[in-house]
């Protein structure tokens, strides 16, 4: 409410006072003063031009209202606006020729302005028994300096993070984009006003920091761990930026910045140790880019995920890494490899060829009963996902320099023994070598850096609050570019595209087939019924609940898709018909013709039998390769030496370790679920090495559940491309994912008429 007088000689008159004429003291007597009506109606058309109404001119006006009030301004209840013309309006008037009183008890005064900001980190300890247990901790906080006084504005900032109680949304971008600031309150009275820009940088960091919180009871400060270093640099950027800033506490270390082309000598760090070993004049530059990477986290002591593409050379990487920190830098500490087991042998080779100085225990099979896998001042030990579990009391005892994870998406469950056994472990630095990172989901990711960087995303419940819910269900992009600003900076990763220009191009086709009239009645006979039971036992038990009949359903159409002989039904018997197999051996015979190798991928072994019996009736030499194979090497020399026309490989056996530049020609017989499996497979022939152009056809049934997965998982790959910088990568379409009502119906829907 506004009370609004006139000066008069140093005389107030009230501008609710009726009187025209009134006296003021002159001398000895008194003088009459008229009043300036005219110039009182201009006055007030001024304030009431900047939001102020008369108090007259509301119908009740005198019910609640000061009597000596002339005004009132209404904006709601909103205190950013109060605050706005407080800091804007009152000035303005001011101005205009206006003298301003303010009561003391106004509630919306407004600094008058922006103060100096600190940012100050507290060590919380938080030591324990297990590496992430004993991982450091600090405690945030962020304000104002008022004259020496300190003002803590971080529980305000997160307020608006978890949205106002009237429901508004957790930004400030969309509480009202035609602000140009906000106000943060800095006691009952008394606020302060930020630029917007301001704000929504803070909030942009924030978010970041506060989705992985952990609780400070009864204190206003925000705990983060020492991982969230490139977090708070941010925020000493974003503040440094607009005022002044004080800091206090320690500094927190923040990965290197990634590389972001192929030259030599982008990044400084470790140049020269790099240079001084045999490998570097061997990796390609983009290599030697990734190994000052590491080097960088290595100084830092943080961890890290090398993700290139598959075939860009992480394992030569990861070697001359090993090489420099053992072989030039001398680390007292032995360094463990876990791999999955078909790549213990690969691993040993790449070591024996471009490390044989390295001291290197091959910790698998029979030859290490009753051995030390540490004795003799080894300096690299390979081993087993499944030795790492089995064999968990041993590696706790050991005091690690690095611990690597090859094909590391085998800790992406978070419930695996694999996993648990991985974050037991001591170790100065933690790597992880993957090509996908985000294999299935978001999931996959926490998992990941659960393991590398406790407390970076929070707990898995924090984490499927804070991201992947809003991420996956509700396409939230301020949760996204958060959890990319987090996840960043820790992972490198470069596309073949990007730096591996000299491989040849690679060709990918989608072929549509035609089912004939009898696969196509099983098919819909299957989908009907198959529908019908999904239904009911959606309704009984929800979704979530209903997991293993949805993909039992849905493996059936799959199979018929691929041919009837793979479905366990009566019906299926009497069909003489399969369309896909037939398509595969007309385009075999069309590779085969212009002299192409060829590799063919199914997810099913049983699909590949039939395929080897009908490549056996045609008389081509082919070979068979799936998890059951005891010697892999033998087969894949077998065909890298030309002995073998095409090469059957069941999809998760054939996904890593093999190199099969030979292959001219990939099939993919059916689609699977996470189009990253696909990617992997395929990348065994377009890799480093390869010097033809490369065919990749990708065979689905026209209409059928096979081209509606491939729809489903477009727009969750994008997600990985982003998370990482760029990529190929799902996040979203494994076995383990869920579906919504919406899909359920799309990967159940009829064929189409032809």
């Amino acid at each position: 409410m506004l009370c609004l007088s006139f000066d008069y000689a140093g005389t107030r008159i009230a501008a609710a006072d009726p009187q025209q004429r009134f006296f003021v003291a002159q001398g000895a007597g008194l003088a009459p003063i008229e009043r300036d009506r005219e110039r009182e109606a201009e006055a007030r058309a001024e304030l009431e031009r900047f939001g102020a109404v008369e108090l007259g001119c509301l119908e009740g006006y005198t019910e609640g209202y000061d009597s000596t009030a002339d005004y009132l301004v209404a904006l709601e209840g909103d205190a950013h606006a109060y605050c706005a013309f407080s800091a804007q309006t009152l000035p303005a008037l001011q101005a205009k020729g206006f003298r301003i009183e303010i009561d003391a008890e106004y509630p919306y005064q407004v600094l008058a302005e922006e103060p100096s900001w600190y940012l100050d980190l507290q060590p919380q300890g938080g030591r324990g028994g297990t590496p992430a247990e004993r991982l450091d901790w600090f405690a945030c906080e962020i304000g104002i300096d008022l004259e020496g006084r300190r003002v803590n504005l971080l529980s305000v900032m997160l307020e608006l993070l978890q949205g106002m109680p009237d429901g508004s949304p957790p930004s400030s971008r969309a509480s009202g984009r035609s602000r140009r600031a906000f106000a943060l309150p800095v006691d009952d009275r008394h606020y302060v006003q930020i630029p917007r820009e301001l704000l929504d940088e803070l909030l942009d960091v924030l978010r970041e920091l506060y989705s992985g919180r952990r609780a400070l009871p009864n204190d206003p400060r925000l705990v983060i761990s020492r991982y969230h270093g490139a977090a708070v640099a941010a925020l000493e950027n974003t503040l440094g930026r607009h005022r002044p800033l004080r800091r206090s506490g320690p500094r927190l270390a923040a990965p290197p910045p990634a590389p972001s082309g192929d030259a030599r000598g982008e990044l400084s760090i470790a140049r020269s140790q790099l240079e001084r070993t045999k490998l570097g004049a061997m990796l390609r530059p983009y290599q030697a880019d990734g190994v000052r990477w590491l080097l960088g986290l290595r100084a830092e002591k943080l961890p890290g995920v090398l993700a290139d593409d598959m075939g860009l050379g992480k394992t030569l990487q990861t070697i001359t890494l090993l090489w420099i920190e053992h072989g030039v830098r001398a680390a007292t500490k032995p360094s463990l490899v876990v791999v999955p087991t078909s790549l213990i042998q690969n691993w040993k080779r790449e070591l024996e060829r471009f490390a044989p100085e390295l001291s290197v225990r091959i910790w698998h099979g029979s030859t290490r009963a009753g051995q030390d896998p540490a004795a003799d001042g080894v300096q690299v030990i390979i081993t087993s996902y499944a030795l790492l579990v089995r064999e968990l009391e041993r590696w706790q005892a050991l005091e690690l320099h690095y611990l690597i994870l090859d094909e590391a998406q085998a800790i992406k469950n978070p419930r695996a023994a694999a996993r648990d056994a991985a974050c037991r472990l001591n170790a100065d630095i933690r790597l992880c070598l993957s090509g996908t990172p985000v294999e299935n989901h978001l999931g996959d990711l926490w998992s990941l850096f659960d393991f590398l960087a406790p407390g970076l995303l929070g707990n898995a419940a924090q984490f499927q609050a804070s991201y992947r819910t809003p991420i996956e269900s509700e396409r939230n992009e301020d949760q996204l570019e958060a959890l990319q600003r987090s996840v960043g900076p820790y992972i490198l990763r470069r596309t073949k595209e990007q730096v591996a220009s000299d491989l040849p191009p690679k060709s990918i086709f989608v072929r549509p087939v035609q089912l004939g009239p009898e696969q196509r009645r099983l098919y819909e006979s299957i989908r009907v019924a198959a529908h019908a039971d999904v239904r009911r036992v959606v309704q009984a038990k929800g979704i979530a609940g209903s997991t293993v009949t949805i993909l039992d359903a849905l493996m059936k159409l799959r199979q018929v898709c691929c041919d009837p002989r793979l479905v366990q039904v009566q019906a299926a018997r009497r069909v003489n018909e399969s369309a896909k197999l037939t398509f595969l051996f007309r385009l075999i015979a069309a590779e085969m013709a212009e002299k192409r190798r060829i590799l063919v991928f199914s997810q099913f072994t049983s699909m590949l039998a039939l395929i080897a019996e009908g490549l056996e009736e045609r008389g081509i030499r082919h070979a068979l390769l799936t998890g059951a194979t005891a010697d892999r090497q033998r087969l894949v020399d077998s065909f890298q030496q030309g002995h073998i026309e095409v090469f059957l490989i069941s999809l998760k056996a054939g996904g890593t370790g093999l190199n099969l530049t030979s292959a001219e020609t990939v099939i993919h017989y059916d689609p699977w679920w996470n189009p990253a499996a696909q990617a992997q497979a395929t990348d065994r022939a377009h890799r480093i090495g390869q010097t033809k152009p490369v065919f990749v056809h990708q065979l689905i049934v026209a209409g059928s559940v096979e081209e509606r997965m491939l729809d489903l998982q477009s727009h969750k790959r994008e997600l990985a491309q982003r998370l990482t910088g760029t990529g190929t990568a799902s996040a979203g379409g494994g076995e383990s994912r869920g579906f919504s009502e919406g899909e359920l119906a799309s990967l159940f829907s009829p064929l189409p008429t032809s």
